[in-house]
């Protein structure tokens, strides 16, 4: 799987992961609600971390017995980069300094 294979709201997932400091679920649904203003519900996050695990590109761990963190993986830093080229394709650095 590549990280063109991912919808949309799991790379959001990836991308907010990578961000943080071994985040818990709670904390990656808050980042994404306030970012980017929008409900996050509870089965659409766990479930879509769930998928990001079994493809490789999270790491899924305890932090304290009862609450779980992610980390990205290689596999996950590497398609975070690959995302980051592809777009680089289409997007003038222009554009990107009016923004």
């Amino acid at each position: 799987m590549t990280v063109h294979d991912l919808t949309g709201f799991q790379r959001d997932l990836l991308f907010v992961i990578a961000g943080l400091d071994e985040p818990n679920g709670q904390e990656i649904g808050a980042e994404l609600e306030g970012s980017q203003d929008r409900e996050v519900l509870h089965g659409r996050l766990y479930g879509n971390l769930d998928a990001l695990v079994e493809e490789g590109l999270i790491r899924k761990g305890e932090r304290d017995g009862r609450t779980n963190r992610y980390t990205t993986t290689e596999a996950g830093e590497a398609a975070i980069a690959e995302r980051y080229e592809w777009q680089a394709e289409y997007v003038r650095p222009a554009l990107l300094a009016r923004s």
